[in-house]
């Protein structure tokens, strides 16, 4: 079986978020087991795993995620990369739909190599924030929101960049507070520096410490800061140490997150 892996959100190899890709032969999806225990051994944040569907279907394909422990209901940057092995392998012959836990998502590609997702915009609302994982985030925060049931996180908006770029969490504490994870945002401080927000992400209860591009945290990123700034079109940077641009358009219940991928690794995967 033929594996990739893709960085995505990212024109140069080695930078944005590496996924694994496996287009399946068949027509259904192998025992979860055995997909866990190729996303462990892919070891990235998460490995896609996708067939095609019936004509007159849903979608196109069907599509699920799974990081090296469990499965997870929305993920954007191996939807990207899923799309880039699409396209690149003379699949797609236009936009193409997923069918996914988080119903149909959508993605289209343009003559630039440009990926866009059509994804879900997340409902926020403000939660208390637990004493005892502000400080194993060590920060001091001026908002915080929860970003629905579909991805589980917490959002936290922080004075500046500086104070997101700055962050070493205690992960282990961090694992036991939260259900998936926690992005912690801010304001560009330069406003020529190509982009509008910074954020990071840390999910170690799903089993990745730090996510390097989390497309669907953008989700809650773009109606946060489309608010904030009052544009709908805007460009994200996740300052991870490898580093990736999310270019995001609100569409009211819709959020688009368009970015480039690369492919790094093309190999077999051997029984």
């Amino acid at each position: 079986m033929r594996i990739r892996i893709v960085d995505a959100f990212t024109d140069r190899p080695f930078a944005g978020n590496p996924a694994g890709v496996l287009i399946l032969d068949d027509d259904g999806f192998p025992a979860d087991d055995w997909m866990r225990r190729v996303a462990a051994e892919v070891n990235h944040a998460e490995t896609a795993f996708v067939h095609r569907l019936p004509t007159g279907s849903d979608a196109d394909w069907a599509l699920r995620w799974f990081t090296p422990a469990v499965e997870v209901a929305l993920c954007g940057h191996a939807t990207l990369a899923t799309t880039h092995v699409l396209s690149r392998g003379g699949y797609l012959d236009g936009p193409v739909r997923y069918r996914t836990r988080s119903g149909v998502l959508s993605a289209s590609t343009d003559g630039a190599g440009l990926i866009t997702l059509d994804f879900p915009t997340a409902p926020l609302s403000p939660v208390d924030a637990d004493p005892e994982l502000v400080a194993a985030l060590g920060i001091d925060f001026r908002t915080v929101l929860h970003t629905g049931p579909q991805t589980d996180d917490l959002l936290f908006e922080v004075a500046d960049e500086k104070t997101v770029r700055a962050l070493d969490p205690d992960l282990r504490t961090v694992a036991r507070l939260t259900r998936r994870g926690v992005i912690v945002t801010a304001a560009a401080e330069d406003p020529a520096s190509g982009y509008d927000f910074v954020s990071r992400f840390f999910a170690p209860a799903v089993g990745v410490d730090e996510d390097p591009v989390t497309g669907s945290a953008h989700t809650a990123l773009t109606p946060f800061w489309a608010g904030r700034l009052g544009r709908t079109e805007l460009t994200g940077y996740q300052a991870s140490p490898r580093g990736g641009l999310v270019h995001v358009a609100l569409h009211g219940d819709r959020t688009h997150l368009s970015g480039h991928a690369v492919t790094t690794i093309d190999g077999d995967l051997l029984p």
